[in-house]
């Protein structure tokens, strides 16, 4: 029988206390529930236990307590960990539902399938953080405002996404539902084509000390998560692979033609003029007035 209940919510167990676990720890325990975690980093869980909160560098004995709780269990490692994740989960707590806060979604559906646990996961995403790693950057404030996509998958648990829905909502995010691969295709574009874009702004910034003393508010902007720890951004971006790709080829088309443009006429006219448009109906959309993109032929 299953264990799984959305009222209240069980324990939550989370495996990583980086940035976004780490603030989901936080949260959960301000809002009252109960909540625990593990963390490979010995350190970290120091830290984190110097200031009361329950976690510990074990992992099998976190699973075997979660088991035995019928939590929660959140996998907020970087890609590359989850499949290793996963397996210990099937082995050890065979019986708990799981989500995940991993920033690509038809990657970690596919883990989650090969270990056979595709019956009681739903994945998530909560589109929330800043240029800082690790249990100390964490902010249980963090999810308050944000977007949190539910993975909307076929077959999925509803019982499941009931659960991830709920504690979307408590730590303060609106949920949004969505396809693994539409998903992906989607942060692609917003959130990790602009890691790249910022990387190679850095470098060309980086080029010229008076230009780097001179850098004011739309370089910093620019270059924000270019401050983030190396082995994360090729974590999410390596593992989004081919819509990065296509984000990034329509990003550099752009460029080019503006290039082009510049040598050839000395205007900037078209790309500029098309990016305020574009930027104005992102604020329509957001907002809810826009119209629904138009299809490509």
């Amino acid at each position: 029988m299953s264990r799984i209940d959305t009222t209240p919510l069980p324990p939550v167990c989370i495996l990583g206390l980086g940035l976004i676990g780490g603030s989901l720890l936080r949260a959960v325990r301000r809002n009252g529930h109960a909540g625990y975690g593990w963390n490979r980093s010995q350190a970290a869980v120091h830290r984190a236990r110097e200031r009361g909160y329950d976690v510990r560098s074990d992992l099998d004995a976190i699973l075997t307590r979660a088991e035995t709780e019928g939590a929660l269990i959140v996998v907020a490692v970087p890609m590359p960990a989850v499949e290793e994740i996963f397996a210990r989960i099937a082995k050890v707590a065979p019986s708990c539902p799981v989500t995940d806060v991993v920033s690509v979604k038809g990657p970690v559906a596919a883990a989650a399938a090969r270990q056979g646990l595709s019956d009681r996961f739903v994945g998530g995403h909560p589109m929330a953080g800043t240029a800082h790693s690790g249990w100390d950057a964490g902010d249980a404030d963090l999810f308050d405002g944000a977007v949190w996509v539910v993975a909307d998958d076929p077959g999925a648990d509803p019982r499941v996404r009931a659960l991830v829905e709920q504690l979307a909502g408590e730590c303060g995010a609106t949920v949004i539902a969505a396809g693994s691969v539409e998903h992906d295709a989607a942060v692609a574009r917003i959130s990790h084509l602009p890691h790249l874009l910022a990387e190679a702004l850095a470098i060309v910034g980086a080029q010229d000390d008076l230009a780097a003393r001179l850098a004011a508010g739309s370089f910093r902007d620019g270059t924000r998560v270019a401050g983030t720890a190396p082995a994360l951004v090729r974590a999410m971006c390596e593992a989004n692979a081919t819509a990065l790709v296509t984000a990034l080829d329509e990003a550099v088309d752009l460029l080019s033609a503006a290039r082009l443009a510049l040598v050839e006429d000395g205007s900037t006219e078209a790309l500029v003029e098309a990016g305020y448009a574009a930027h104005q109906r992102i604020a329509r959309v957001r907002a809810g007035d826009a119209p629904p993109a138009p299809t490509a032929s």
